[in-house]
């Protein structure tokens, strides 16, 4: 700018100074001043210097501003080749961490997926060991150290955290070192899987090569063209090589011609060979179970000695077939289900149990189905949830140990169930009828109870002593007759202390002595023995010995004291009541003779008059004569009812038993009540169906139970109320229902109403003698029936009279 301005006013100033340099004389000439010449030579000069300087810096001017221009490409061509670095090594597939100077922090450049697991942060990520599984962060550290330090590269396959497969790649640059990490693509990790694949793989066919190689079974192997090519050591022993390299050279087959001719037809059919075939092996024939297998380039095979095997089977089945006989002899029933829960083996005794068709089992049905068939011919215990009931019952199969149920049947039988599993599956059922032993265990049982409370109970002293002489059983009335203690009797004492101590107190020595050798005696045959021993204190007791079957001796003893002192009384009493009982027969052949007859006669004489056959009679005469009948036939029921029961209590009374009519007898009981029903206005509904048809019973007593109780339910009826008698007829009786609507009944009197001559007018138009309900029971029971009276106060009364269809039967039934 100097320049240009030294330039720019370099006329000015040469022309300023010229003006000075010029001097003009007075005369008008002009002359130079010396000094202004050399000064204006040096300002000339001067300015011919600046204008070369002018010229040479506006070269050198435009000469750096090329060079700056030029330098500018070059920084932004350079720029863009760093951004262009710097991305690349920023991709996500890579990233390289790189050392300068020792002193220099390293400096992370990249990325890697997330996928790889690899923390973002340069910080995070040179903590190699938070990142990397502990084996490779190892190897990283080492490798690391030695290429900063020895400048050693290396190419290291890690593995992180997260199981993802990492190259890093170590390198020197310069004076610069850097490790570059990358994710492997996908051929690459395909490389490495393989690989890994193929040691693990080679590792696992050499250790099933070392365990085919010492197996007791020979293997082989065959090419294409079926010639061996591979052999373990047990294959060389059974054809007695020493190596296999010694059989597969001499092609020494294990398997004789027909063997190897069965292989090669099978391959027509399937690949697969399999089939027991005998084999010569050491000079001795034995039993292998050959399995060769085809493949595209060869084929491959292995033989399993079997002939232990082979041995153990023939002598199984020949001891299942022993067994299956032996089974087939038992009374229990057993039935065998496989593992597939099929039936393999029954017996005789299962069939029959429950009489199953032996096609049907010959098919080998499964345990469901064998349950189904059980329940449809109510074999099985019923259940309410059957479908439950099965599943818990084959719920045996899954079992460790033997279940125990039991079945109680519809028949009335009691099987004892027991599903025993099999270790290798299955189950065996053994059904044991219990029936019969729980009846007798009951019973015994039962009899055992009621043999004690019956000793316990017994007035009478019992005592059983042993073969030993010692006291086994006894009773608290035996202690309490003879004053011993019950310490005493637990100790189990000898018949000699027994005897000592009851002559202590009372007794007979003679007689004590008798007890004393029937239980101790050694004679060869045991009898009964009977005695009576006097005590001192007046009183008699009978004694028994009883030899027992098993050796023992039971002893009773009864106080009949009281026996002996009454018995005379009884022998007085017996002759006094033998004397009534003569007195009350003589009593009723009176009453039929003495009384009957007259008033059988009054009634004739009445009939007579009523008829007019010994005159007319005036109205008044015909109501007495009316009322004469009535009294008269009433008072020759109540005699016939008393004849009947003293007829019965004298145990003569017999029944004419026949077909009986039971609508006739009804008809003809309510005929007999015509008048005294019309005269109360009282409604009689009978109800008899005329399917009821006949009863064998006595017509004649049957009426009179009808007409007695129809009389006692209209005679404790109000007027105008409704009696109803009911007949219906079941499979085993016929039964008869009279209700009334009378007054009813108080439970008190219920419990008294068939007793004799008990009466009462509550409700009732007229007291009767109360001989009605029990000649009703009487005869009722005299036909093996039953009679019952529900009645409350104020609701009437209902008497429900059960008579068998034939008392014969009934009273075998008893």
């Amino acid at each position: 700018m100097a320049l240009a301005s030294a330039t720019m006013l370099s006329p000015i100033a040469s022309g300023s100074a010229l003006a000075q340099a010029i001097k003009i004389d007075p005369n008008g000439s002009v002359y130079f001043e010396p000094l202004q010449v050399a000064a204006l030579s040096t300002f000339v000069g001067a300015i011919c210097i600046a204008v070369v300087s002018a010229a040479a810096l506006i070269r050198a001017r435009r000469s750096a501003e090329d060079d700056r221009a030029r330098l500018l490409r070059e920084n932004a061509d350079l720029k863009l080749a760093a951004d262009r670095a710097e991305a690349a090594l920023n991709a996500d597939d890579q990233r390289i961490v790189m050392w300068g100077a020792p002193d220099e922090a390293p400096r992370v450049l990249g990325n890697l997926p997330e996928a790889a697991g690899v923390p973002r942060a340069p910080s995070a990520f040179l903590a190699f060991g938070q990142w990397l599984d502990t084996a490779s962060a190892q190897r990283l550290e080492a490798r690391s150290e030695t290429l900063r330090q020895r400048g050693e590269s290396f190419t290291e396959v890690l593995t992180t955290q997260d199981k993802v497969s990492i190259e890093a790649v170590g390198r020197v640059n310069g004076s610069r070192c850097f490790i570059r990490f990358r994710n492997l693509s996908r051929e690459r990790q395909q490389f490495v899987e393989l690989t890994e694949k193929f040691r693990r793989q080679g590792d696992v066919l050499e250790t099933f090569q070392r365990l085919i190689d010492n197996l007791a079974m020979p293997v082989w192997a065959r090419d294409a063209d079926g010639r061996l090519s591979w052999a373990n050591l047990a294959y060389a022993r059974a054809v007695e090589a020493t190596s296999p390299a010694q059989v597969i050279a001499g092609a020494m087959e294990l398997l004789d011609s027909a063997g190897r001719t069965a292989v090669q037809a099978s391959r027509t059919e399937s690949p697969l060979f399999e089939r027991r075939l005998s084999v010569v092996v050491g000079g001795a024939r034995r039993v292998f179970d050959v399995v060769d297998v085809a493949g595209n380039n060869g084929s491959a095979g292995i033989a399993t000695d079997v002939s232990e095997l082979e041995k153990v089977q023939v002598e199984l089945r020949r001891t299942i077939q022993s067994h299956a006989r032996t089974l087939d002899q038992l009374a229990t029933a057993v039935a065998i289900f496989g593992p597939d829960k099929r039936l393999k083996f029954y017996n005789a005794a299962y069939r029959s149990l429950f009489d199953l068709d032996t096609a049907f089992l010959e098919t080998g049905p499964d345990d469901g189905a064998v349950l189904d068939q059980l329940r449809a011919a109510r074999k099985l215990p019923e259940q309410a949830d059957f479908r439950s009931w099965k599943k818990e019952m084959l719920a045996s199969y899954q079992a460790l140990e033997a279940r125990e149920s039991w079945w109680h049947l519809p028949t009335g039988q009691t099987l004892r169930v027991i599903a025993n599993p099999h270790p290798q599956g299955g189950i065996t059922y053994v059904y044991e009828n219990v029936t019969e032993r729980l009846v007798l265990e009951s019973k015994y049982n039962a009899l055992t109870r009621v043999q004690g409370e019956t000793l316990d109970h017994l007035s009478e002293g019992v005592a059983v002593f042993g073969s030993d002489g010692r006291l086994r059983l006894y009773n608290p009335a035996f202690g309490s007759l003879w004053l011993l203690t019950a310490q005493f009797l637990a100790g189990r004492p000898h018949i000699n202390d027994v005897v000592a101590s009851c002559l202590a107190a009372h007794g007979d020595r003679e007689a004590w002595d008798n007890v004393r050798i029937a239980v101790t005696g050694l004679a060869d045959k045991r009898t009964r023995h009977t005695g009576r021993l006097d005590r001192r204190d007046g009183g008699v007791i009978d004694f028994t010995t009883v030899p027992l079957p098993d050796g023992a001796t039971l002893v009773t003893f009864v106080n009949v004291t009281d026996s002996v002192n009454v018995e005379r009384a009884l022998m007085e009493k017996n002759d006094a009541l033998e004397e009534a009982d003569q007195l009350k027969n003589a009593f009723i052949q009176h009453v039929s003779y003495e009384l009957r007859s007259p008033l059988t006669n009054i009634i004739g004489f009445a009939q007579l008059l009523a008829d007019d056959n010994a005159g007319p009679l005036n109205s008044k005469q015909r109501e007495y004569t009316g009322y004469i009948m009535n009294s008269s036939s009433s008072l020759l029921a109540i005699i016939n009812d008393i004849l009947d029961l003293a007829t019965i209590d004298a145990g003569i009374m017999e029944l004419e038993l026949s077909e009986v009519d039971v609508r006739a007898t009804v008809e003809a009981a309510a005929n007999g009540l015509r008048d005294r029903i019309s005269e109360a206005q009282i409604r009689l509904l009978v109800d008899v169906p005329a399917e009821t048809g006949t009863i064998l019973a006595d017509e004649k007593r049957i009426r009179q139970v009808l007409y007695n109780l129809l009389s006692n339910a209209v005679a404790f009826s109000p007027n105008g109320a409704d009696v109803a008698l009911t007949c219906r007829r079941t499979e085993t009786e016929i039964v008869f229902e009279v209700r009334d609507q009378g007054a009813g009944i108080s439970e008190e009197y219920i419990e008294t109403a068939f007793d004799r001559f008990e009466s009462r007018n509550n409700g009732s138009r007229r007291r009767g003698p109360g001989l009605g309900l029990p000649i009703v029971k009487s005869f009722v029971e005299l036909h093996h029936g039953t009679v019952e009276i529900a009645s409350a106060v104020g609701r009437g009364t209902k008497v429900t009279c059960r008579l068998p269809l034939n008392p014969a039967l009934a009273e075998a039934a008893e």
